[in-house]
């Protein structure tokens, strides 16, 4: 089964399966299987012809993949325009939901001139 020009794997369930889809998790899978009255159970290869019609019109109507990757893309852009809080961490590559950064986010946080906070070890010399 091919839908928006990806491949859906053929021994998992639709419901697991679905989610391949950018923008498609866990929930958003169930809800497009109840609008089609697909059972969660089915597996792809099961899946009639008629079912992956009802699924494709579903998933049709939402936005998902490449519009969706370009509306996020854009909003980050938007906030970095306007320089808005949000924006500012996206540009220097901070947690930008509120997380602390004192003694998490050691990987993504500058640290005394270098790029990123290494993990303390030395490399040891070859014999």
């Amino acid at each position: 089964m091919r839908i928006l020009g990806i491949t859906i794997p053929e021994e998992k369930r639709l419901e697991i399966g679905l989610t391949i889809l950018y923008g498609v998790g866990r929930s958003r899978a169930r809800s497009i299987l109840d609008q089609a009255k697909i059972p969660y159970g089915t597996k792809s290869k099961e899946a009639t012809v008629e079912q992956e019609n009802k699924i494709r019109s579903v998933i049709e109507t939402l936005m998902l993949e490449g519009d969706l990757k370009r509306e996020v893309t854009s909003n980050v852009k938007r906030l970095k325009d306007i320089k808005a809080y949000r924006g500012i961490r996206h540009q220097r590559g901070l947690p930008t939901r509120g997380q602390r950064t004192k003694s998490n986010s050691r990987t993504t946080r500058p640290y005394r001139g270098r790029k990123t906070m290494g993990t303390g070890r030395k490399i040891a010399e070859k014999k």
